[in-house]
């Protein structure tokens, strides 16, 4: 067994300090690639989750108050202190997740950009001076930190959503309570040990892993200092959160579930569509909430495209990400796999043609073929609900129209992905999917610069870019009397 790199936290991280958790208890952390033990996390109580908001809200004014240039800095210093540790957290991610090592690395530099990107934001806080249109008063506009925030992260990309969240809020001068992933929260801990080292003060982080989510965090949301939340995660959980959150009448941040349609048009060019949707449904092992979920296919170009497709995905590597040789890791755990089997098994008594894959492997860990299925059904489960798994469901359709209703069939809009070279097409169509994002010949679109988000189903609000950073800030206006008057 590969150990875990040395000198990562299992403790909570509270005010600067390490400690147990409430009454001493742990919680298992597994390497979904073999089964076995990685580590024991100290598991937060209630009452560690208000020690934890206590440290956030105590250091909240002096972090206000922190110069922009300071707080820029030290974010600074953290992509480029996570960056040195780059092999460390790829590791770390790769033993607590699943991933490859190679997908691992492409993280970091991901993940680390985040704090980079806004590092340079940091010291933009724009606001402006105006006079009213009447001539009279002035009206100044500023824009100042929301107060203390509650980060939820999921398991699916530990670093990145550490930091997707975390950056933002410590550029604008909020102070952060992070609640990881009980199935990885590991690498969020070697995250705040990091930012500690480059002098971030004590209680601007705070991290609280815990086996009990729910109610570890829900006194939190009864008292009036907590004022921002922030998740990722199920559509489901995101709908609880939300009339918990609506106690304090706290902003929010939801990115919640997807189900991305992969739109491919009988102009497209079919290479470039087939490497789209292998990267689109196979990042990640498919377990992303930007993963092509359904594949609709104009049918003049289905067989080829289908065809292309599962003989690229029967040629994956499968095993254990630590391996260099591996180009598709485990599902996260035993359940996930068993409800992938159970898509995959509906959708082939249904009538759809398995091409490659269709079966969970016989070896230790929580391993699923790579699979591709041919003529499913629109209304199967498989193209209705959440994958996370490294399935691809392919239908096809006729005209235009009837890939715009099949796009937008669905409660969800995260993510959508259209091939086609007809410049006209997509234009129309960045108009009518239905959708927060919108790839256009590409299979990957996710950059820190760029407003990360859905609608409907799948969301409130944005994360990166400068959409990313007024989600942590809140505008008040000033009026002024009219300087000329008597």
């Amino acid at each position: 067994m590969t150990a875990l790199p040395a000198g990562v936290p299992t403790d909570l991280f509270i005010d600067g300090r390490w400690r147990p958790g409430g009454g001493g208890r742990r919680f298992v952390v597994d390497d979904p690639a073999t089964g076995a033990e990685l580590a024991q996390v100290a598991d937060a109580t209630d009452a560690d989750a208000r020690a934890a908001l206590d440290a956030a809200a105590g250091a909240a004014e002096s972090w206000r108050r922190t110069a922009p240039r300071v707080r820029s800095e030290l974010l600074r210093r953290g992509y480029e202190a996570i960056m040195a540790r780059a092999d460390d957290f790829a590791l770390l991610m790769t033993l607590e997740m699943g991933k490859p090592l190679a997908e691992a690395r492409g993280e970091v530099a991901y993940g680390a950009e985040f704090l980079r990107w806004f590092a340079e934001e940091a010291v933009r806080g724009y606001g402006r001076y105006s006079a009213a249109p009447d001539g009279g008063q002035r009206m100044l506009v500023t824009k100042r930190p929301v107060g203390p925030c509650l980060l939820i992260t999921p398991w699916n990309f530990p670093l990145a959503m550490a930091t997707r969240k975390s950056a933002p809020a410590l550029a604008a001068g909020c102070t952060v309570v992070i609640k990881p992933a009980a199935l990885t929260p590991l690498t969020t801990l070697l995250f705040a040990q990091v930012m500690q080292e480059v002098g971030l003060p004590d209680g601007v982080i705070n991290v609280i892993p815990t086996s009990h989510s729910g109610p570890v965090t829900a006194p939190l949301f009864d008292d009036p200092r907590l004022r921002k939340l922030s998740f990722t995660g199920s559509t489901e959980v995101g709908r609880t959160l939300l009339r918990q959150a609506a106690t304090g009448i706290l902003r929010t941040s939801m990115e919640l579930g997807g189900n991305a349609p992969f739109v491919v048009f009988d102009d497209a060019d079919v290479e470039a569509a087939v490497t789209g949707a292998f990267n689109a449904k196979l990042r990640n092992g498919g377990q992303a909430c930007t993963a092509a979920n359904r594949f609709y296919v104009q049918a003049g170009i289905a067989e080829e495209f289908t065809t292309r497709l599962a003989e690229r995905v029967a040629a994956l590597r499968v095993g254990p990400g630590v391996e260099p040789d591996t180009q598709l890791g485990p599902v996260i755990d035993a359940s996930a796999r068993e409800r992938i089997a159970g898509l995959v098994s509906e959708a082939s008594a249904a009538g759809a043609r398995v091409l490659t894959g269709g079966a969970s492997l016989d070896r230790p860990g929580w391993f699923y073929q790579p699979t591709v299925l041919a003529d499913v059904p629109t209304g199967a489960r498989v193209m209705t609900e959440e994958i996370f798994g490294p399935v691809a469901p392919i239908s096809t359709f006729a005209t235009e129209d009837d890939a715009v209703a099949l796009a937008n069939g669905t409660p969800f809009g995260l993510i959508s992905y259209v091939f086609t070279k007809n410049l006209s097409r997509s234009l129309r169509l960045s108009e009518r999917i239905e959708t927060g994002m919108l790839a256009v010949n590409a299979g990957v679109i996710s950059n820190p610069a760029a407003p990360f988000g859905g609608v409907k189903h799948s969301g409130l609000g944005r994360e990166g870019s400068v959409e990313g950073m007024e989600e942590f800030l809140e505008t008040v206006y000033v009026g002024i009397a009219d300087p000329f008057a008597g």
